[in-house]
């Protein structure tokens, strides 16, 4: 007989299916299980479409409808109780009599937070809270970073030679990875909402900060232009994807991009993690030099790094690569 863990699990694996295309939703998958056998499953497959547990339910075949009412439902997610998008998913179980939910963690966004699990109880619904609830947490760990901490979820990403330099003295650029490393990242570019460089690395690299190797979506662009010294000829003002540039000076709309004052009397980096947030920015990579990632990791924003190191190569000297701080 399989356990609540099991179900939970297969939940997840739905869930994952979702990734990359349902931000700044979180994943959710959901099976409806009918003494011991599956007789329904789905997820969140697209922002702004049914949620998981509509699909599970839509996925039931016609002769098994009768079993609904005598099923458990599993949910990776609380179940939302809210007219968002879609229709409150608590509603629906109602509306299917279904007696038993299994959820693996509660919801943070302050919509849901506890109101689906209530309406359900309320209803008479029997509800087992926390199955496998880190993991499901952790899939989500952008989504509740931004509900949590007010901020976008970041995660920190650089290259480095073994004696830990990530660029040569004269600026030119240092070739640390090869093809495999920039398909990854690219990869990871398509999944996250937004990628971020300073000042230097758009002057000097004129990076495209696109997803070009892998499928999905285009991230949106942050560049740091504090007196607004950047050429309009560079490659971030294509205007091909949604940039912002953050600046002391010039709030403007052009087209796909957006100048962004910046006051100069409060924290700037504090500044536009606040505005990211309110414009529903959920997650960054920041892809700057040493001294846009120190930055971030002196004003502890940070949640996750990416470091890769390269043991073949080692240069004299050059830029050193950011010190990484762990808070423990």
């Amino acid at each position: 007989m399989k356990s609540h863990e099991d179900y939970m699990r297969r939940c997840l694996q739905l869930a994952k299916l979702g990734w990359g295309n349902v931000a700044p939703n979180p994943m959710v998958g959901s099976v409806l299980v009918y003494e011991g056998r599956i007789i329904g499953e789905g997820f969140h497959q697209h922002y702004g479409q049914a949620h998981a547990e509509v699909n599970c339910l839509e996925s039931v075949k016609a002769e098994h409808y009768p079993l609904i009412d005598k099923s458990t439902l599993y949910v990776s997610l609380e179940p939302c109780a809210h007219f968002g998008k879609t229709p409150p998913c608590a509603n629906l179980i109602l509306e299917k009599k279904i007696p038993k939910v299994v959820i693996g963690c509660r919801d943070p966004f302050k919509e849901v937070d506890g109101r689906g699990i209530e309406k359900l109880v309320s209803a008479g619904v029997e509800v087992i809270l926390d199955i496998l609830g880190d993991e499901c947490k952790a899939l989500n760990k952008r989504f509740f970073t931004f509900h949590n901490k007010k901020r976008p979820f970041i995660l920190l990403k650089w290259a480095e030679t073994a004696n830990h330099f990530i660029g040569n003295k004269d600026s030119s650029r240092l070739l640390i990875t090869d093809e495999t490393t920039n398909r990854l990242v690219h990869k990871w570019r398509s999944k996250e909402s937004a990628i971020f460089v300073g000042t230097t690395t758009a002057l000097v690299d004129n990076p495209s900060l696109s997803n070009r190797f892998w499928s999905g979506s285009q991230p949106i662009r942050l560049v740091i232009d504090k007196e607004l010294e950047l050429p309009n000829t560079l490659e971030l003002f294509n205007k091909t994807q949604a940039t912002f540039v953050f600046n002391y000076h010039l709030h403007r709309e052009d087209g796909n991009v957006s100048f962004i004052k910046i006051r100069k009397n409060e924290p700037f980096l504090e500044q536009i993690l606040q505005i990211c947030y309110q414009r529903g920015i959920q997650s960054i990579l920041v892809e700057g030099g040493c001294k846009t990632l120190q930055s971030f990791i002196d004003s502890n924003f940070w949640d996750e790094a990416a470091i890769f190191s390269h043991q073949g190569m080692m240069i004299k000297e050059g830029t050193h690569s950011p010190q990484l701080i762990i808070d423990n």
